[in-house]
């Protein structure tokens, strides 16, 4: 199976019951930011840069534990800044768990070997390490030299120790399908267990535009690496995949994936900050919604990120016939 059979079975029960319910819109995917300090500038982020005012500032556990309480989501991605520099994230992940959530820690790996002894394996627990690219150019993409063989370091130790490990990457305009290629390759051969990949955030923050590229840019870079797909285990879904390959239309479900970081509810997106909401029920009942997305907010007119649209597919938006078969056959191989 793609992935583990208790991960798979908690959130296929969840999307279920919300069916039954009639539930029109529900989270998917908490996306948690106990903190936005980071031990790297990467070019390509938009958060060292948005929140330098609170960069020093950090969520307790207990805010943590508060919001996966209060939003629901069947899985919890850990995200920052670099959350293994915040001091309780052992114990964070121990009771994120407890809650029977599927936890995914996003990482630049170069402190996986370090605090490795503060985590046990789980079926329900990946590491989720970001390359974008082979040591030189993903190097490059974090502004610092020995970066990837630490983050590859991770891996082996992570792997060695029993750990799900899949790796995340980010595609800029620049990026060469050919070494993303060569990069699952390699990680292929470290047992890695899957793959995530998304065209660049193009956050309001960084400045560097050029990076990123517009809808067309990315429909055209991934159909030329379409057998790409076929051949590595990768945990974007085909639907997904058809979508960033411009064989389909759809529709952003940002509020599947809400974002809870040191300011608050991020509103109304993990890219887009229009305010910050007090609670998850002010972020899902009091934004516009019908006021985002492609063709009606110009910020979303170039946007295909897997934290907008990726949980489309799983809770049927914009769904088709033979989708479900689609699925399952995928998640099966």
């Amino acid at each position: 199976m793609r992935f583990p059979l208790p991960m798979t079975t908690r959130i296929a029960g969840y999307v279920a019951r919300k069916r039954l319910a009639r539930t029109e819109k529900f989270p998917m995917v908490l996306m948690l930011e106990p903190l936005h300090a980071c031990n790297l500038t990467c070019t390509g982020c938009g958060r060292i840069r948005e929140y330098e005012s609170t960069i020093k500032q950090k969520l307790s556990v207990e805010q943590c534990l508060e919001a996966v309480d209060e939003c629901g989501a069947p899985v919890v991605s850990i995200c920052g800044g670099e959350p293994m520099i915040y001091p309780g994230l052992g114990e964070l992940v121990a009771k994120i768990l407890e809650r029977k959530k599927v936890v995914i820690l996003c990482t630049n790996g170069m402190f996986i070997r370090k605090r490795l002894h503060e985590f046990r394996p789980s079926r329900t627990f990946f590491f989720n390490v970001h390359l974008d690219g082979m040591r030189r150019n993903h190097d490059i993409a974090v502004e610092r030299e020995g970066v990837f063989d630490a983050a590859i370091d991770g891996i082996r130790a992570a792997k060695a120790g029993g750990f799900l490990v899949c790796t995340n990457t980010t595609v800029y305009k620049e990026t060469d399908m050919a070494e993303i290629d060569e990069l699952f390759a390699y990680l292929t051969t470290l047992d890695v267990d899957g793959f995530i990949i998304s065209p660049a955030y193009s956050y309001a923050a960084v400045q560097s535009k050029e990076i990123f590229m517009t809808r067309e840019d990315i429909q055209a870079k991934f159909r030329a690496a379409a057998a790409m797909f076929r051949k590595y285990r990768f945990h974007s879904s085909p639907i997904y995949q058809e979508f960033l390959q411009g064989k389909r239309p759809m529709q952003c479900t940002a509020w599947a994936s809400p974002t809870r970081n040191i300011k608050g509810w991020k509103g109304p997106c993990y890219l887009i900050t229009d305010t910050h909401h007090d609670s998850f029920s002010d972020l899902l009942n009091k934004t516009p919604w019908e006021n985002y997305g492609y063709g009606k907010d110009p910020r979303c007119e170039h946007c295909m990120v897997h934290v907008g649209y990726e949980t489309s597919a799983a809770v049927g938006v914009n769904g088709r016939l033979g989708d479900t078969l689609k699925m399952i056959k995928w998640q099966l191989t």
